[in-house]
């Protein structure tokens, strides 16, 4: 079994930053990925940014140039750093992780998510 625990939301003023983590805990061999997703009422989940083995990342569109995920090896964290907020960026925001336990089997996991309110 492998625990999330996100932290970081709240609220932010248009223009303005928050930082999320995301930190993975239990049987894990290796992160073969990291995903944060995000929903907000009415909408479909979407895909915000991942990040894969060898650091390769990828963007929806909506926040390229604005947010920024990485990772800790040695934490087992994600973090999405997200700059120059928008009222639309306002989500529940969800990591998901790719794992490998030690028994070699492949599990994805989901955080419990965490609010960002970006409001004047």
């Amino acid at each position: 079994q492998v625990q999330l625990v996100e932290s970081g939301g709240g609220l932010a003023q248009p223009g303005g930053s928050l930082r999320l983590s995301c930190a993975a805990s239990g049987d894990i061999f290796s992160v073969d990925a990291w995903d944060w997703y995000r929903q907000a009422p009415g909408k479909q989940r979407e895909l915000v940014a991942y990040i894969i083995r060898g650091g390769i990342t990828n963007y929806a569109d909506s926040v390229k140039g604005r947010f920024t995920i990485s990772r800790d090896n040695a934490k087992n964290t994600v973090y999405l750093q997200m700059n120059s907020l928008k009222p639309e960026d306002a989500s529940v925001y969800y990591c998901n992780v790719q794992i490998t336990d030690f028994a070699g089997r492949g599990h994805d996991y989901w955080g419990q998510g965490t609010q960002v309110t970006v409001s004047s």
